[in-house]
């Protein structure tokens, strides 16, 4: 569930917006060309992630991040951290050997 949540950009935005404090459902949507029913369908797929928390005060809804979901999100994905950083380290060292091998010679306008 976490992963779909975060797959869209439009989510990402309203959780790094959420990051900075609480808002509005209303607050949320402001920055998209979108309506109220379609941001809250949105904040629905990250309150059902457990990445934000909505409450209700009279007739504004507020939304806040909670960020334990994200936090074992990212250790699951640091496990590979190592794997990743080991094959760009392999891609460097290509990259270089092809720099010594072939040097770079300047062209007309360069």
């Amino acid at each position: 569930m976490i992963f779909h949540a975060l797959g869209d950009e439009t989510r990402r935005l309203m959780l790094a917006e959420l990051a900075q404090g609480e808002r509005t459902v209303g607050e949320l949507a402001e920055p998209f060309t979108m309506s109220l029913a379609a941001a809250s369908k949105h904040i629905k797929v990250l309150e059902t992630a457990g990445l934000i928390r909505r409450e209700v005060r009279g007739r504004t809804h507020l939304c806040r991040l909670d960020p334990g979901p994200l936090s074992g999100a990212h250790q699951w994905l640091s496990a590979y951290e190592h794997f990743w950083t080991g094959r760009l380290d392999v891609l460097e060292r290509l990259l270089r050997a092809e720099d010594a091998a072939f040097p770079h010679t300047p062209q007309d306008g360069e």
